[in-house]
């Protein structure tokens, strides 16, 4: 008996997928179909899949074309599975071709041509809202939103202004930005989104003025150390009922729920203590001691919890600007301490310690792909992990999409008072020092 195997995520099912499964299935007597699993598809960033996996396999098992449907649930499956069930044609689209050559020392390796006219991505095109995003920055860097943007159906980055013309000319021709406009008020009137990223002193007022004409907003974090100021910023977005969200793209990568599904559940005993250090040394923008503590203090608000008991802090300056600080939370039964480091260096390493377990992670963690777990005589650590690219705006803006399409204001990522508490941190430390 020949066996035959193909894997696709076949999404919105089509004529194209049935023709593959047809032509597929004329290769031998018993085909068996790879459908891609929710979390695989997250996890590579494929974040424009429409139907649910349910769906996706009752849509292939209805062809009656299939004798047996598995999921793929990771990378590198493939190979085991052509193993597992001794499968002689892997049958794949041509758009693939070359791709996969190197799995003919398990079977043979045929790619099909795809059925002309037809696909998943412009049938989602057609059927997903559009949003065109105008980012207002002071620098060229567009924190990686243009090419991440585009990887969630329906959202672009169309517009760009700066207050320094120089610089909206630059970043318009180096990230061939569509529209480039001279005014904050055409570009909030011409985007859908705005996505202010510029240094935390003009944050506000940007902000606001979008807030103001309804749009939805994405901003870097925090938008304020004043929390007068952030209070007032989420009372306008619930007025006008539109989103406003923090740029702390971390909550949303999927190995950082795993982390808090670890550490909340209790997998690894009570915790004892929270370590948390970052620095940024090669970024030269002002008063980024804030943007990086947000990253800091979010993990720490989620894990720890809000009640700890005291706090004290210790800070270095360098004119105005904080060049290092520690942070020190005592809880009932715990301790936190937080280092940031900006211009002074500090390992980037963020350690859990429970009474059952200990969790690392270490150099880049606010945009890691795994953690690992130590526990008490074992030489060998566990290491959860998921597939990662870019800095993670696509799984933010991803979340905006799902927030869109059920008409919902509130950010399920990073939770209002969480926000509130970070600047209350914050201004604690901009009062004391």
């Amino acid at each position: 008996m020949k066996k035959v195997i193909t894997y696709g995520t076949f999404d919105m099912f089509h004529k194209g997928h049935y023709n593959i499964l047809k032509r597929a299935k004329e290769y031998g007597d018993y085909l068996i179909v790879g459908v891609t699993g929710e979390n695989y598809d997250i996890g590579r960033g494929k974040l424009s899949v429409h139907d649910t996996l349910a769906t996706r396999i009752e849509n292939v098992k209805k062809t009656g074309l299939v004798d047996e449907i598995i999921v793929e649930e990771y990378l590198g499956q493939k190979i085991g599975d052509l193993i597992r069930y001794n499968i002689d044609y892997f049958v794949i689209g041509d758009d693939w071709k070359g791709k996969f050559d190197h799995l003919s020392r398990y079977c043979e390796m045929v790619y099909l041509e795809r059925t002309k006219g037809i696909s998943s991505t412009e049938l989602r095109e057609k059927n997903f809202e559009h949003y065109d995003i105008g980012i207002i920055c002071d620098e060229t860097d567009d924190n990686e939103i243009v090419k991440e943007a585009k990887l969630v159906n329906g959202f672009e980055v169309r517009n760009v202004y700066s207050p320094d013309e120089e610089i909206s000319l630059k970043f318009k021709e180096k990230y061939n930005i569509e529209n480039i406009f001279y005014d904050c008020n055409s570009i909030i009137e011409a985007s859908d989104i705005v996505y202010v990223r510029c240094t935390i002193e003009k944050r506000v007022d940007f902000i606001r003025k979008a807030l103001e004409k309804g749009k939805h907003v994405i901003y870097d974090s925090p938008a304020t150390f004043k929390t007068k100021e952030l209070m007032e910023l989420i009372e306008l977005s619930k007025e006008k009922k539109v989103i406003l969200m923090e740029n702390i793209k971390m909550v949303h990568i999927y190995v950082f729920n795993q982390l808090l599904w670890m550490t909340q559940g209790g997998l690894i005993g009570d915790i004892l203590s929270f370590n948390c250090s970052i620095s940024k040394n090669d970024d030269a923008r002002s008063n980024l001691f804030y943007d990086l503590s947000s990253l800091t203090l979010l993990p720490m608000l989620k894990i720890m919890g809000q009640d700890y008991q005291k706090a004290d802090y210790m800070v270095t300056k360098d004119g105005e600007d904080i060049e290092f600080a520690s942070m020190n939370f005592v809880y009932p039964n715990a301790r936190a301490v937080i280092n940031v480091g900006n211009k002074i260096r500090v390992d980037n390493q963020l350690e859990i310690i429970g009474t059952k377990a200990t969790i690392r992670m270490k150099e880049n963690w606010w945009r890691s792909k795994s953690f690992r777990i130590y526990k008490p005589g074992e030489s060998d650590a566990e290491l959860y992990n998921t597939n990662f690219e870019g800095n993670g705006f696509k799984y933010l803006i991803k979340a905006m999409s799902t927030m869109l399409k059920n008409e919902r204001i509130e950010s399920m990522g990073v939770f209002e008072d969480e926000s509130i508490k970070i600047v209350e941190i914050l201004e604690e430390i901009e009062k004391t020092n």
